[in-house]
This record gives C-alpha cells, sequence and structure tokens, in this order.
C-alpha cells in the first residue's frame, strides 16, 4: 500500500498529466450517458459513440425509448454485443424514469441501481459526471488493474471492496476525475499485458514498478 503522502502525490501528478480527463462516451441528455454506459458493457467506448447517434436520432426522447419495440432497438445496438439484454433494459429503464421520477435521474445510489441494467459502476458514473457528487468512485477493469499495479489497494479484485478503499484515501472532490485519469493512462501506458513503465509519470511511486 502507498502513504497518503504517495497517494496525493500520484493524484496530482496523474490529474496534471490529464488535465481534460473525462467520460469518453458521447452525450447530451443526462439519459443518454446511462444509456451508453449500459451499451459500453463487453464493448468499447469507441463502438459505442458509432452507433449512439442514430439510436438518438430514432429515438429522440425517453418518451421515444419507452414507447419503443424492443426488437426495433436490437438493431440499432446489434453491434455492442449482448444487445437483446441491452436493448430490454434500455426500453425497460426508460419506462420506469418516466412512470416513477418524471423523465428526470434520480441521485442517489440507492435509486439508480435499481433502475434496469445500472450497477454501482454505472450508477457512480453519472453521480459524477451528471449531478457532481464528491467521492463518486467509477471502478472499471482499468481502474481494477491500475489501483492494484500502482498500490493504492492491496490485491482487490472485487470492485465493490476497491470503491470502499479508494474512497477512503482520495480526495472526494477530484475522485470522479481521477478515475477518468485512470482510464486514459491504462489505455495509454499502462496496459494490461505489457505497461510502458518509462513512459509513466508516477512509476518512481507505483508498487509494480518500484518492485
Amino acid at each position: 500500500m502507498r502513504t497518503p503522502e504517495q497517494v496525493r502525490e500520484i493524484v496530482r501528478l496523474l490529474l496534471e498529466e490529464y488535465p481534460e480527463a473525462s467520460c469518453t462516451l458521447d452525450w447530451g441528455k443526462d439519459y443518454e450517458l446511462l444509456f451508453s454506459v449500459r451499451l459500453a458493457a463487453q464493448c468499447t467506448d469507441e463502438r459505442v459513440n458509432q452507433i449512439t447517434p442514430a439510436l438518438f436520432a430514432r429515438f429522440p426522447s425517453l418518451e421515444a425509448f419507452a414507447e419503443a419495440d424492443v426488437e426495433e432497438v436490437e438493431k440499432y445496438v446489434h453491434s455492442c454485443g449482448f444487445f437483446r439484454a441491452k436493448a430490454r433494459d434500455i426500453v425497460k429503464c426508460a419506462q420506469v424514469l418516466l412512470e416513477k421520477y418524471g423523465g428526470e435521474l434520480p441521485r442517489t445510489m440507492e435509486e439508480l441501481t435499481a433502475l434496469p441494467g445500472v450497477g454501482r459502476k454505472t450508477a457512480n458514473l453519472i453521480l459524477g459526471d451528471v449531478f457532481r457528487v464528491p467521492g463518486s468512485t467509477v471502478v472499471d477493469t482499468h481502474c481494477i488493474r491500475l489501483s492494484n499495479r500502482m498500490g493504492l489497494v492491496d490485491d482487490l479484485k472485487d470492485p465493490v471492496k476497491i470503491e470502499m478503499e479508494l474512497r477512503k484515501i482520495l480526495p472526494p472532490e477530484r475522485s470522479s476525475e481521477f478515475c477518468h485519469c485512470l482510464v486514459l493512462h491504462g489505455r495509454a501506458v499502462c496496459d494490461a499485458r505489457k505497461p510502458e513503465c518509462e513512459k509513466c509519470c508516477v512509476r518512481h511511486l507505483c508498487q509494480h514498478f518500484s518492485g
């Protein structure tokens, strides 16, 4: 594990390295981000961004999604994989948002994770990127890999446990932004198979590099 001073420096350097870090999914309306994250499960953000313009043009409102034929939605999201479950969840989610929340996204973890197809990762992303809730911590595959390699957590694989540990050590007002930095750093430098440590701005603080 890293010391509190090391953690603060890792956060500072990565935020400095990726000053424009944000979600790489394209969205305009709040619910579009919610649906895009659902489509991104087991799929790349790049692929999702390729199909959502046509999807959102065909169904330009929550009402349109709520009234949509699931099989038609399937055709638009087919290339994202698991298209039947994703299309079903999106249509049902739109219906719940309209019926229960007046077309607005709920603002709590409990309410968000009760929506069809929404888990803690998605809920944290919405809380952080849409509502700017301090402490929102998105634990995806990059976060799992990098937080273990760097020593921010101690050999943990369970996303919820990692989230809880990171909440203890990250500055709440920067945690969402920091998680976006981990995604960008994981793609650009700290690859799953062959991390390019010589290019890493935090290698001198990294448990993997020093170990």
